[in-house]
């Protein structure tokens, strides 16, 4: 940062020798810096309450309230986001005639920008002040870009500007402000789990586990242990302690997707977990208290399985407190041209090449397709551009079958004109087909396809239908 830059940054200068404070708010004040002085942390604090400072220098030995006191005082309210570098507000540099080693950890610990011992080189704290002002502007400039995007294009790593999403925005942000529980629904690939997470991630348990398990992905025997855990000898094959997703996520969210496979037997022992708030582990009769926030997910009606008598209508009603459908994206199609190009610039770096360009031929084409897969199938869509299209650009041609559907078979035989597509398109429409007339339900695609369900598994995933 140049002399320019600085002139005009507010410094506090926080330093009981009154001729060691003159000395330095003159050194300060030579290249253009506003320096007030204070004589303690107190001091310091009501100074900062009354006027915004863009750094502060503290001497840590003070009378009233010492430096450490102070570097407490200053921790940044609301805390950073999750991975963001915990800078003290304002930012601190400790500046010192007692330094040890002990006392510089814990000052770093607490959040301090830098810590110098007396006598320090003016040059050296001109250059660690600049060097926290260049900083500082960055992160702010950074927060103010990332305000920008999530403005232009969505809500973090949701995107969409449709009416539809923009009413998911204020609901997550209502629900981050509490710890209710919350049911998602949706069909395969509209982003259930990345609600889920936008809600952790703004609430005041973001620095605490998120912990996911799909539930139709784990075998009926399998998910009793998964769930709630079991103890050494519990059964066969349990050599060892485990610790279930409700113990995982104590403190934090549990996601649980796909919550209508829950067989039968198990939802009583799921309900009065959400119940009582604890759980108790297979092997054991001792029950422990659980502390997580509930987050539930399905694609299929749960209202159709009540009334089918396949999911309690009790747990039904303990889930479906605030209930957060997820439009398909079919139904906002205005949002496929951002999330087309919110992937090609993501699978731009992800292939270390430049973004490809999105023909307007080829979005039109994006745009009219239907999207059984929703979002996900979207996301492979450009994936397998980048992939296997040598191209600078994504055209029809290189969207090729998968957006091209065929016509429809008709009468006894199949018809395809003059355009027969291969095995594996006609493969995954069929899925694709099947997963809407069985309403997602897996296990009625799964016997409507009339193959096993870990197959169905494999061939959604390998075709991007979840």
């Amino acid at each position: 940062m140049s002399a320019a830059a600085a002139e005009g940054a507010r410094v506090l200068l926080v330093e009981d020798e009154p001729n060691m404070a003159r000395t330095l708010a003159k050194i300060l004040e030579r290249k253009g810096y506003d320096v007030a002085t204070m004589a303690n942390g107190r001091e310091a604090l009501g100074a900062v309450a009354e006027r915004a400072f863009d750094v502060v220098v503290t001497d840590l030995n003070m009378p009233v309230m010492d430096g450490m006191a102070l570097l407490r005082r200053l921790q940044p309210d609301p805390p950073p986001p999750p991975g963001e570098r915990r800078l003290l507000s304002p930012p601190t540099i400790v500046l010192t005639g007692h330094g040890s080693t002990q006392a510089a950890v814990e000052a770093m610990k607490l959040g301090a920008w830098d810590y110098l011992v007396k006598p320090c080189n003016p040059d050296e704290l001109l250059m660690t002040i600049e060097q926290v002002l260049r900083v500082a502007s960055l992160e702010r400039e950074n927060r103010r870009l990332r305000e920008v995007i999530e403005r232009s294009q969505g809500f973090g790593e949701i995107i969409g500007q449709s009416v539809a999403m923009r009413g998911l925005y204020q609901a997550i942000d209502a629900l981050a402000q509490n710890t209710t529980t919350v049911l998602i629904t949706g069909e395969s690939g509209t982003g259930k789990e990345l609600v889920a997470r936008s809600i952790h991630q703004r609430s005041a348990r973001a620095e605490r586990p998120f912990v996911a398990l799909n539930c139709g992905a784990v075998s009926d025997t399998l998910l009793d242990s998964q769930l709630f855990g079991h103890r050494r000898g519990a059964f066969t094959g349990a050599v060892a302690d485990h610790e279930g997703v409700f113990q995982a996520a104590h403190g934090g969210t549990l996601f649980l997707d796909e919550i209508a496979d829950i067989p039968a037997a198990l939802q009583v022992k799921f309900l009065r977990a959400i119940q009582e708030r604890e759980v108790t582990p297979l092997g054991t009769t001792r029950p422990l208290k659980i502390d997580v926030r509930l987050i539930a997910a399905t694609n299929r009606d749960l209202v159709a399985e009540v009334q089918a008598g396949a999911f309690r209508s009790d747990l039904y009603y303990r889930l479906n407190v605030v209930h957060l459908p997820l439009p398909p994206l079919r139904e906002r199609r205005e949002d496929v041209a951002l999330l087309a190009r919110h992937f090609v610039e993501r699978y731009a770096r992800q292939f270390n090449v430049a973004p490809k360009a999105i023909q307007p031929a080829a979005l039109a084409l994006l745009e009219r397709y239907d999207w059984p897969g929703n979002i996900r199938e979207l996301e492979n869509v450009i994936e397998r551009c980048f992939a296997l299209a040598p191209s600078d650009d994504i055209t029809p041609a290189s969207l090729g079958h998968l957006v091209a559907a065929p016509p429809a078979p008709s009468g006894d035989g199949l018809d395809f004109g003059s355009a027969v597509p291969s095995l594996e398109a006609t493969e995954r429409q069929l899925i694709a087909a099947a997963l809407r007339q069985a309403k997602g339900n897996k296990n009625r695609t799964a016997r409507l396809l009339g193959i096993d369900r870990q197959r169905l598994y494999r061939k959604i995933e390998k075709y991007g239908l979840d």
